[in-house]
Order: structure tokens, then sequence, then C-alpha cells
């Protein structure tokens, strides 16, 4: 896939599945802005994040899809991020399996307490816990309503369950 011929990139997938790796990496290699949804959804704040109203959140999407190039991921499938699936010129759906993401949530929140890794949110044990009930909401609703709410882009979707599917992906 050549960087000339996909501008527009919506990276989607439950948590735990690469979504914010694959988004810095395409970004820094293809000099592609990357956004997370969920920096769309909250407004960062050192006294504590906010969460937008309805329309800021609009508002500021429609704002990003409107450029020329992009890199947007995110888990959000909902109404409010349809545009960002429209505008697409491919659609990134990461499919490790159920276990590859739980490992990957343990990893991720031992290295975020240990300091080794950042966050955009307070690392509790609540949240941990969250991330689980997550993942397994995603596995059962969120991937479901993904391709049935989404069917008339499949040109444009792929699939990716694995590192050799995503490294063919990345450099054919």
């Amino acid at each position: 896939m050549q960087a000339s011929a996909v501008k527009r990139i919506r990276i989607i997938g439950s948590v735990g599945s690469g979504k914010t790796t694959l988004a810095r990496s395409l970004s820094e290699e293809w000099g592609i802005p990357y956004y997370e949804l969920d920096n769309v959804v909250w407004e960062r704040n050192p006294a504590g994040d906010r969460r937008r109203t309805e329309e800021e959140r609009t508002e500021l999407l429609d704002t990003l899809i409107k450029s020329e190039a992009w890199v947007i991921e995110g888990v959000h499938n909902e109404e409010w991020a349809a545009g960002s699936f429209r505008e697409a010129d491919v659609i990134v759906f990461l499919d490790p399996a159920y276990s590859v993401r739980t490992y990957r949530i343990i990893k991720r929140f031992i290295l975020q307490k240990l300091g080794r890794e950042t966050a955009h949110y307070e690392v509790t044990y609540r949240i941990f816990l969250k991330m689980f009930k997550w993942n397994k909401y995603f596995e059962q609703n969120g991937k479901p309503n993904f391709f049935k709410n989404y069917a008339l882009y499949t040109d444009k979707i792929i699939v990716l369950k694995n590192k050799s599917q995503l490294k063919q992906f990345l450099y054919q």
C-alpha cells in the first residue's frame, strides 16, 4: 500500500488490538497526522478531563475528516463517528485473538503503573477492570454491529488478525 494512494485511514478494533500503535507507525512512516477518537470525546486538561458535548465532538471530528490526509483510530463506531468511515480511503479493522488483547491490556497496565508507558488518563485499577469489560463487549457487540452497520464499505475494509497480516498490509 502506497501512502500516495491512501491518505485517509480509519482504524478500529477493541482495546488492546493495536490501534494506537498502528496509527503512530503510519503517521511517522507516511507523514500523515493521526488522531485518537478518545481525544475527540475528551478534552484533556491537567486539572482533569472534560467530556465534550455532542456538538463539540461532532464539530471537531468533522473538521478532522475534512482535511486532506489523516489516520483516525478509535473503537467508536457510533453514529457520530460515521463520517470517519465514509470519508476513509481504507478502514483497517484490527482483530487479534481475544487472548492476545487480554495479554496486551495486562501488559499495558503494568508498564503504565511502572511509568514506562504514558497514558492520557489516570491509570487506576477501576479503569484496568473496565478494559476487560470493554474488550468483552466489543467482541460480543461492537464487532458484529460494526460489520452490520458499515456493510456498505466492505470494499474498503481490511481485517487484520495477526502481525503477519499487519506487515503484509504495511509493506505490500
